[in-house]
Formats: C-alpha cells, sequence, structure tokens
C-alpha cells in the first residue's frame, strides 16, 4: 500500500474545468493501475476513470467520456484528473485509488478532494 493525497479541488462555475493531482509519498510508487472515483452525498461511489501505469492508456465512464482526462507523471508520483465542462453532476468528493498489481483490486485510497460545479 502507498500513502495517497488529492489536491485541486474547489469551487467552479458549470462550463469551467479543473485539475486535481492524485500524489504518492511512496518512494517506489510503481502500480499496475491508478484509478479515480467519486461519491456525492446520498449517492454510492462511483468509477470515473483508470490509467495504466506502465503504458499510459485511461479509459472512462460513459458519464465523463470526453470531458475528463487522466494523465501520469512517473517521475513526480503523480496522476491527473483533468476535467472540462465541468457539470453540477459533477460535484462530488474525488478520490484516486492505487492499485498495485492485476491480482488485486484497488487497495490504496485518498482522502478524498471536494469539487463543486455550481450553476
Amino acid at each position: 500500500q502507498v500513502q495517497l493525497v488529492e489536491s485541486g479541488g474547489g469551487l467552479v462555475q458549470a462550463g469551467g474545468s479543473l485539475r486535481l493531482s492524485c500524489a504518492s509519498s511512496g518512494r517506489a510508487f510503481s502500480p499496475y493501475a491508478m484509478g479515480w472515483f467519486r461519491q456525492a452525498p446520498g449517492k454510492e461511489r462511483e468509477f470515473v476513470g483508470f490509467i495504466f501505469w506502465s503504458g499510459g492508456s485511461a479509459y472512462y465512464a460513459d458519464s465523463v467520456k470526453g470531458r475528463f482526462t487522466i494523465t501520469r507523471d512517473n517521475a513526480k508520483n503523480t496522476v491527473y484528473l483533468q476535467m472540462n465542462s465541468l457539470k453540477p453532476e459533477d460535484t462530488a468528493v474525488y478520490y484516486c485509488a492505487a492499485r498495485s498489481s492485476a491480482t488485486v483490486t484497488y487497495d490504496s485510497w485518498g482522502q478524498g478532494t471536494q469539487v463543486t460545479v455550481s450553476t
């Protein structure tokens, strides 16, 4: 497991953009994949997208496809979630998570960062 810290959340107008960061404090950060999830009050946790650490291929939930982009900076042990064309429905606490290998599920989670999209 590694320690993950999300940052970059805040208040933004609908149609605006925001970039979230998820930094690992681990010295040897080499996960199989990094995922982004979100959870709004009263709702279940929702998958946003993930990125394979080695190759950098990313995949997204239909709800954010075309608007969100996940990238990573291996040298900085950081994964990013670029959010464009934000909608009020995107309001949630966003979490990043690490999957250490292909044989396990996500086993390390950050504390989350609040994203609020106003009308």
